[in-house]
């Protein structure tokens, strides 16, 4: 990167889930302001309620630093998961501002059911892909154009990043911050952080509990 100060920019929205934004947002931000920015940015100013499980308006609510139309171009996009991804699938404007923002980005990530909204915004067509274990299947009847891998904590497949579930966001995150600014710097992160970082993305401990979340709602 010729400038190295990485611009980070996470996507928020009803009902996504804490973890997976504030959990990989933790370990860049152990790098320091010197080589990151974090923004939050949102629809609308207003405050965005986080997700309790399946409730969508009961978590927590968030204020965004900056709304769709007046966010800059961030260096790397994150977007998390969480029940409330379901009913951005149709939000034209959601999907409109993930595939402006992947034009100019040089990563787009995802954790947990994020990857569901870059499938549905055209952005994982072609590629290699992960999802959260339990909802597998829910993800992965979105796009059939995306080759969806069952046993993996995290995929990379070029510039774009997708996580399973919840906490695999905070391994993903270590490794981007791996390729971007060293191995030294990602382990002082996790080292920071006091994570143990999950280093091989093919070690999938939960691959076990695939789809349990799904049946038991009926989805599969």
């Amino acid at each position: 990167m010729n400038n190295p100060r990485l611009t980070v920019g996470a996507v928020m929205y009803p009902g996504f889930e804490m973890l997976d934004m504030f959990g990989p947002l933790e370990m860049f931000a152990m790098l320091g302001t010197d080589l990151v920015q974090i923004r939050t940015v949102a629809e609308t100013s207003e405050p965005i309620a986080t997700a309790i499980t399946q409730d969508l308006n009961s978590g927590p609510k968030v204020l965004a630093d900056c709304t769709f139309d007046s966010a800059e171009q961030f260096d790397l996009v994150l977007v998390p998961g969480g029940f409330g991804t379901l009913p951005q699938l149709d939000n034209d404007v959601f999907l409109a501002f993930l595939r402006q923002q992947a034009e100019g980005a040089k990563y787009v990530c995802s954790v947990c059911t994020g990857s569901l909204l870059l499938a549905r915004a055209g952005l994982l067509a072609g590629r290699r892909a992960t999802t959260n274990k339990q909802l597998f299947a829910l993800t992965a009847a979105e796009s059939a154009d995306v080759s969806w891998i069952e046993k993996a904590r995290w995929v990379e497949d070029g510039p774009i990043f997708t996580s399973s579930g919840v906490s695999a966001g905070m391994d993903m995150s270590l490794a981007l911050i791996c390729e971007i600014f060293g191995e030294e710097a990602a382990l002082a992160a996790a080292n920071a952080a006091e994570y143990t970082w999950h280093r091989n993305a093919d070690e999938d401990p939960f691959l076990e509990h695939l789809n349990e979340a799904a049946k038991l709602m009926g989805l599969v």
